[in-house]
């Protein structure tokens, strides 16, 4: 069989943006798109295959008081939810009247590379004016979602929830469900954030600590304590409280298409088991997901089925998602309120029993700060060592870890370097620990089937380093496979056909990165073996060591990269070769 070929000219011919044609639109007279909730969209059903039709459109839509040019599918922002079967085949056809190209790549489905919708990798794109037709068999079942990923447009909206519907009963009951799509939404063009990026990485940071902070600091830690540590951030250049690249300051947080004011409503009865399937389609944003009033049962995880864990809130990281069962009793509205994670924000939806009756957003939280406790690791700094010798957690990553490097090759990539990267996975992220509010966390997560051969050692291991340099805004994912150091996306990174391979990942940066993989699972080693848990996308905190185990069972080229776009967009991309 021969081995599948990536042509690096159209990858980055995919990635230029749509600021060209979109920055001189001319004037219109009427609103043409339109922002329903989420809608399912309307297709034709045979023994054998589900059918649908898309049209890609760029339109003007009223968002909130203001005007809009988000890309639309079928005129819906987002995009409508897509039904496909578990055993049946998918056949797609989509119609792209942008004046680019663009594609839609089926996040988390397990299908051949071919349709895997990724320019560059596995086909050309889809040109303007033309039609392209993706056809897969359904293998699976779960809550996914459905994105471009041709520069940078899924940041104007294109994107929208995809569910498989099982062949087979599944294994909890529910009388309703909802989808909850979360994403971020800006009135710049994309092109222009990774503009300000680019120039100042702290652009869209309104929440630096003042002398307010300096004094409340000097009187619960003293001053001798809080100087050390204020001298220690500053000699590392960095802001505590740089928690995410692009925050409130430019971003509405939408649930479902709708901003926190516009009383997006979902209706139950009470006594009913509501379902939730919660999808993080943001480009950028982290959300920390809550209902007040409410226990949430979490069902699932990124498609798979999980034992059922129940849970106050959980941080859901870009990509992501999770189902979850409610069952409200009062007759009374409650808030579906996803904080992002920097506390810059929210979006807000109403789970109610009356449209006319919705629920009021929950007490804002502080921001956030990153303790010195996040960086437990030795960290380079500019050819200086800080020795942070904090201790370490629990391991329960398997007892993995990655090889003691004399030294690394990441250059200015690499604004700090890890040397003793920490197992997390009983963490639930900055802010979140030590709350007496049960938080998900990776370690709750145990698969209803067991791991196959959970026992077996991996067939070959490899290490992937996430570096960052936020004064440049350069991300890069490095390898290191035992015999050499790579950071290229024209370097492939070979996974033998039908062998397991186990990466380990450790973040060398101050921010978190999800981490998505096409076309196989990753199980994660949290503890829980054999039922490990299956995901398409993982979070990687800060200094953070994290090992998951893939079954190289797909052939093809499949594309491995951070899901902030914007950090995808700027390097932190690789691609797998399967053969």
């Amino acid at each position: 069989m021969p081995k599948p070929k990536i042509k690096r000219r159209t990858l980055l011919k995919a990635g230029l943006g749509t600021a060209a044609s979109s920055m001189l639109l001319t004037p219109f007279s009427s609103l043409s798109a339109k922002r329903p909730g989420i809608m399912a969209l309307h297709g034709k059903e045979t023994d054998s295959a589900v059918y649908y039709e898309i049209t890609i459109k760029r339109e003007p839509l009223l968002m909130g008081m203001d005007v809009g040019y988000p890309i639309t599918l079928n005129g819906q922002f987002p995009g409508p939810l897509i039904r496909l079967k578990e055993g049946k085949d998918a056949i797609i056809k989509v119609n792209n009247q942008l004046d680019e190209s663009t594609s839609i790549h089926w996040h988390g489905i397990i299908i051949p590379y071919q349709m895997d919708g990724v320019p560059g990798v596995v086909f050309p794109g889809i040109d303007p004016g033309e039609t392209f037709t993706y056809h897969f068999p359904v293998k699976q079942s779960g809550t996914y979602w459905y994105h471009s990923h041709t520069g940078l447009q899924e940041q104007l909206g294109h994107y929208g929830p995809l569910i498989c519907d099982p062949m087979e009963p599944e294994p909890y009951h529910y009388h309703r469900e909802h989808v909850v799509v979360l994403s971020d939404w800006t009135f710049e063009e994309p092109e222009a954030v990774l503009m300000h990026l680019k120039k100042w990485e702290g652009y869209y940071n309104y929440q630096k600590r003042t002398i307010f902070n300096l004094v409340n600091g000097i009187s619960r830690k003293g001053f001798l304590n809080t100087l050390k540590t204020r001298a220690m951030w500053a000699r590392m250049r960095m802001n505590p409280r740089d928690i995410a690249d692009i925050t409130g300051a430019t971003y509405t947080y939408l649930i479902n298409g709708f901003g926190p004011d516009e009383n997006h409503a979902l209706l139950f009865r009470p006594g009913e088991r509501v379902r939730l399937r919660i999808i993080n389609a943001s480009a950028s944003t982290y959300f920390d997901f809550r209902i007040p009033g409410l226990k949430m049962t979490v069902v699932q995880a990124d498609g798979q089925n999980v034992e059922p864990v129940e849970v106050d809130e959980f941080r859901i990281a870009v990509a992501e998602t999770y189902d979850v069962i409610v069952k409200p009793e009062e007759r009374r509205p409650y808030a579906l309120f996803a904080e992002a994670m920097d506390r810059s924000g929210f979006g807000l939806a109403s789970l109610t029993w009356s449209r006319n009756m919705p629920a009021k957003a929950p007490p804002r939280r502080p921001p956030l700060e990153r303790g010195m406790e996040a960086m437990v690791m030795d960290m380079k700094m500019d050819g200086q060592m800080d020795k942070m010798n904090m201790g370490q957690g629990k391991d329960l990553c398997g007892q993995c870890s990655p090889k003691r490097h004399r030294s690394y090759p990441f250059g200015p990539d690499a604004a700090m370097v890890v040397n003793r990267p920490k197992c997390m996975v009983d963490n639930p992220g900055t802010g979140l620990s030590g709350a007496t509010r049960r938080v998900l966390c990776y370690a709750d997560l145990k698969a209803l089937e067991p791991y196959p051969q959970a026992s077996s050692s991996p067939d070959k291991t490899l290490e992937i380093h996430l570096t960052g340099n936020m004064e440049r805004f350069i991300w890069k994912m490095w390898a290191w496979d035992g015999k050499r150091w790579s950071s290229r996306f024209e370097d492939l990174l070979d996974f033998p056909l039908g062998k397991r391979v186990r990466i380990i990942f450790v973040n060398h940066t101050m921010m978190d990165h999800p981490i998505h993989l096409h076309g196989m699972w990753m199980r994660v080693q949290n503890g829980c073996e054999p039922f490990l848990p299956r995901k398409h996308t993982v979070n990687i905190k800060p200094a953070e060591k994290l090992c998951v185990e893939v079954d190289a069972d797909a052939f093809g080229n499949w594309a491995f990269h951070c899901h902030i776009l914007y950090h995808m967009h700027t390097g932190m991309f690789r691609v797998v070769r399967a053969c």
